[in-house]
């Protein structure tokens, strides 16, 4: 599969928004449900929110884009020392492609002078700790309330050194 990396850009927010949608009915309707998605995403996800992040100080948003449709996309902030992986979607049908390796790798390549870089997943989204784990990453927390909205909702914190050396 052929596909590139860029950056997002105003004109590309109703995609990924679209592609955030898809992705996260795919993802969670089992485990939240219809209703409860569909409210996360409408709040998590919205044009202003996708907007703000296109514009803020030391972070990336990154697309992966086969010149007709957004696969996938990433966005990473440096806070301190440590990129914050606050997401990375791949489209549910074209996963399993080398497109979220190609964004990780991407978002990390960002912030050279990053030590290290962490994350929040859920524990019952198997396929994405599968994911991270085979990308390196370990268990190096939890917390009750994933992304800081007040939501409640539990998840695993990972990480995992951008040193060479480590």
């Amino acid at each position: 599969m052929t596909f590139y990396l860029r950056t997002a850009a105003p004109s590309d927010l109703p995609a990924v928004q679209q592609l955030l949608a898809e992705t996260w009915h795919a993802t969670y309707d089992r485990l939240y449900g219809v209703e409860k998605v569909t409210e996360l995403t409408a709040r998590w996800h919205s044009q202003e929110t996708l907007r703000k992040r296109l514009t803020l100080p030391h972070s990336e948003f990154v697309l992966a884009d086969d010149g007709s449709n957004i696969l996938g996309m990433a966005f990473a902030r440096m806070e301190k020392k440590d990129v914050r992986l606050h997401q990375l979607y791949v489209s549910p049908r074209h996963q399993k492609r080398g497109i979220g390796r190609a964004l990780l790798a991407e978002v990390m390549d960002c912030f050279p002078e990053a030590e290290t870089i962490s994350l929040e997943v859920d524990e019952n989204n198997v396929q994405a700790l599968t994911f991270y784990q085979r990308n390196g990453f370990s268990e190096c927390g939890r917390t009750s309330d994933c992304g800081g909205n007040g939501d409640e909702l539990p998840a695993l914190i990972l990480s995992r050194s951008l040193r060479p050396d480590s």
